[in-house]
């Protein structure tokens, strides 16, 4: 979390924030001014924002934000012999692809940049160089230069194809604007094309620079009736749903054109294999169409999107913005992410750039059906012994789901090979970096995922939409459960708009003019223009509060069914989903629990997020005037508050607990000492004078539990299951829940109290043990990792895995020492 409010000294959080309401309660009302200004954001906002590389589970995939229309992707392989080369095409991203990295060096959504795939088995580096275009009323015009770099291994010979298709998955029409030829196409190769939204467009692939080469002439017979210095188009058409599925039917095609060669050629005077893995020229009207180029040695050629409504796109253009756009995102990252010690050296800023950067890259617009089961069934209450027994049968009766939708997603993902999705509880980890580089995009994000929003307040914790993000998740997971919940983590950046907002109205910064916003004003439109941040929150709240008492009334637990004396009767929370082994609802997937799972058990994690939640809804509602909203969720922050306590500190322990009930049904804690055990202190629902919190920071510096060179282990060492099972969650070191860490501890070190100088020890060496791993994992492998080891600091799991793992941009922006100030009565 970025820095709160609740850092500031309390005279100056009540000023503000009065100052704040005072201000907002006169402008009630929007003025003329006001609404031009609101619309005018949205409008270049949208514009701006239209195109990208919206399909990241592909290596490089255009798409508008925009549900059944035009797609694009690229293929590539290497052709120099038979046997390698069905598995080693490339289109989408995989793990097993065996790559010596790959990814975004530069990346701004609204602008474009530039990102390099290090393919060492096709023995090609590929770099796609992408720029938007501002202009015309359809979201201006884009282009990518595809350059091939042949590998230090490689032969000067080495042959690649190369495929750029363009796809058409709703109404209108592409087509074909060359003169069809058999042979092949010579030349640049030009598609028309008229489509809802995007109005009539032209789509032109360049033959590249002179030094670009064909391939050897191989069987001479086949190269007459098809030259390899041509350009191979095909066009047909297929189910709209299948539109993305190019590479099975480009696979399917090229199937076609072997058993043709085959028959004609027989086995000894079978063309080579860069003439045998090219497709047969079709020409018939179609909504898929594929480019194939062959070329030997390093190769080069441009895409270029042009719109009706805008004027040409060229490749002098696109030469041009690519030049533009990586000065600006240098200039623009080095003062936004001001790196500090020790990581504000240049050792750090290649690493810097490309972790933010493929961050994201990763964001994608997502559009289809998702699966659900609304059944509703008794069992789904568990409130029986045994209930996840009862649960896992009513999940397989026949009819128990259902297709929903469609729905769209505008949102980042946790990793381009392995998550290529939206997840519920990941997506506020990865806003956070985002939200210091363009705050109405992240709004943008976090207005997509609550307009999911169904009428109880459900949103489910993944986000499949529609068969190609189905194609990439088992089917026992594709299934979404309405009674399960997720850490509500988006609220994080709901309370970073905020504090960034009072801070800028604080510093008197001036409103954005009226008229002749452009992309450049849009990161900080609502930071700096009342009307527009309150406008927005008004807009989002209604949904925000039905989620906020969904995910109460779905997640509570019991108090006086197991005579427990708390503080309220009210507060306290049990999260659905648990079986035996895991509790994935909570994101912590198999970190240990109460063994057997009980209807009384209650989680303190749960309850800290539900704390964590309320205080932001509180903030809204005042921020907005709902006066009497946010007395109601001042009441209930103070009952979580003394509940965490009550129900869940152990005195035995010295830490936080989950409870469940013991065979003479009484309660009892369940205490696993690790990342559940800091989770009131990682939320802010700690007092800095709490005895309490010194016990906290204890375990967390203790070698023997917590503390590893690396970072906090999600798993105490001295736990008996520390390293057993998955061990997913059971010792290895994950960024996201450290970076709360760092962050809390920052507050806690910069208020004075008892546990000050400890937080302000704690805080300088856990940030740089955990950058510090990072990055050497990085220049290891070339890879952000999913987790990492918390013996040996090894990356593990996922890699490529740039969603929370990002975070680390954020913590190099943190000082490298918070000053400890002693007051006067601890001296």
């Amino acid at each position: 979390m970025a820095a709160s409010a609740r850092s500031r000294p309390p005279f100056l959080r009540l000023l503000v924030a009065t100052l704040t309401v005072f201000f907002l309660a006169a402008t009630t009302t929007a003025s003329d001014g006001d609404s031009i200004l609101l619309n005018e954001i949205a409008r270049v906002s949208n514009q701006s924002l239209l195109w990208g590389p919206y399909r990241p589970n592909l290596y490089f995939g255009v798409k508008p934000r925009i549900p059944n229309s035009f797609i694009s992707g690229l293929l590539w392989s290497n052709v120099d012999d038979f046997q390698t080369f069905q598995e080693n095409i490339r289109h989408q991203c995989e793990q097993g692809d065996n790559m010596a990295g790959y990814g975004w060096e530069e990346y701004d959504v609204r602008t474009g940049g530039k990102q390099v795939i290090r393919d060492r088995v096709n023995k090609v580096d590929l770099t796609t160089e992408f720029v938007k275009v501002e202009g015309g009323s359809n979201g201006g015009n884009w282009g990518v230069r595809i350059k091939g770099t042949l590998r230090d291994d490689a032969a000067k010979d080495t042959k690649t194809t190369v495929v750029f298709y363009v796809g058409n998955e709703g109404a209108g029409d592409i087509r074909l604007a060359n003169t069809p030829d058999i042979k092949g196409l010579v030349g640049n190769i030009k598609l028309d094309g008229s489509l809802p939204v995007l109005g009539d467009f032209k789509l032109e692939v360049t033959t590249g620079p002179a030094t670009n080469r064909p391939p050897e002439l191989g069987n001479a017979e086949a190269w007459a009736e098809r030259p390899l210095d041509r350009t191979m188009y095909l066009s047909l058409r297929v189910p709209s749903q299948h539109v993305w599925k190019a590479k099975e039917i480009f696979f399917t095609k090229l199937r076609d054109n072997f058993l043709d060669l085959q028959t004609r050629y027989g086995s000894d005077k079978h063309p080579p294999p860069w003439q045998t893995f090219v497709f047969k020229p079709e020409f018939e009207p179609g909504n898929i169409h594929m480019i194939q180029k062959v070329f030997e040695g390093s190769f080069e050629f441009d895409v270029l999107y042009s719109s009706a409504s805008a004027s040409t796109m060229t490749s002098e253009i696109l030469t041009t913005k690519i030049n533009e756009n990586h000065e600006s995102f240098i200039n623009r990252f080095g003062k936004i992410f001001k790196r500090q010690a020790p990581f504000d050296t240049d050792k750090y800023t290649e690493f810097a750039q490309s972790i933010f950067s493929n961050l994201l890259g990763g964001i994608g617009y997502f559009h289809g059906t998702s699966i659900v089961d609304r059944t509703y069934a008794d069992e789904y209450a568990e409130e029986e012994e045994g209930f996840w027994e009862e649960a896992q049968a009513a999940q397989k009766r026949p009819g128990a789901f259902k297709e929903e939708g469609p729905t769209e997603l505008f949102t980042s993902i946790p990793s381009r090979p392995f998550f290529p999705r939206g997840f519920y509880w990941d997506e506020g980890f990865h806003l956070l970096p985002i939200s210091e580089w363009d705050m109405d995009l992240t709004l943008n994000i976090v207005k997509s995922w609550f307009s999911l929003v169904d009428d109880d307040g459900w949103i489910a914790r993944e986000q499949i939409l529609g068969d190609e993000a189905r194609s990439k998740v088992p089917s026992e997971f594709q299934v979404q459960y309405p009674h399960y919940a997720n850490p509500p983590t988006l609220f994080f950046i709901l309370t970073k708009f905020i504090d960034t907002f009072e801070k800028a109205q604080a510093a008197g910064d001036a409103p954005l003019s009226v008229t002749g916003i452009s992309p450049q004003d849009l990161p900080s439109a609502h930071v700096h223009h009342p009307e527009v941040a309150l406008e927005y929150l008004r807009e989002i709240y209604p949904k925000l509060r039905r989620h906020y008492y969904w995910f109460r009334s779905t997640q509570s637990g019991e108090i006086r069914a197991w005579d427990r004396n708390a503080f309220s009767s009210k507060e306290a929370y049990r999260w659905r989903g648990r079986t035996p082994e895991h509790c994935l609802t909570s994101g912590l997937d198999d970190y240990p629990r109460a063994i057997p799972p009980h209807t009384g058990e209650l989680h303190v994690d749960l309850i800290s997020w539900v704390g964590m939640m309320t205080r932001c809804i509180k903030r809204i509602a005042t921020t907005i005037g709902e006066t009497d909203d946010a007395a109601e969720f001042a009441k209930i922050e103070h009952a979580v508050a003394r509940n965490i306590d009550d129900l869940h500190w152990s005195e035995k322990y010295h830490t936080y607990c989950d409870a469940t009930i013991d065979d003479f049904e009484e309660s009892v804690h369940v205490c696993h000492k690790g990342y559940i055990s800091i989770f009131p202190v990682l939320v802010g629902l700690v007092e800095k004078d709490s005895e309490k919190l010194g016990k906290v920071l204890d375990l967390m510096e203790d070698p023997e539990e917590l503390w590893s060179d690396f970072g906090l282990r999600s798993l105490s060492k001295s736990d008996e299951l520390f390293g057993t099972g998955e061990n997913y969650w059971k010792g290895p070191v994950w960024i996201n829940i450290n970076y709360l860490a760092i962050q809390r501890l920052s507050e806690y070190a910069s208020l004075p109290g008892p546990h000050q100088a400890q937080a302000a020890r704690i805080y300088e060496k856990l940030r740089k043990a955990v950058v510090e791993n990072v990055y050497r994992q990085w220049k290891e492998t070339g890879y952000a990792w999913e987790q990492y080891d918390s013996i040996s600091g090894k990356g593990q799991r996922t890699a490529h895995f740039l969603g929370w793992t990002s975070l680390v941009d954020n913590l190099m922006s943190m000082p490298e020492k918070v000053e400890v100030v002693m007051v006067k009565d601890e001296l």
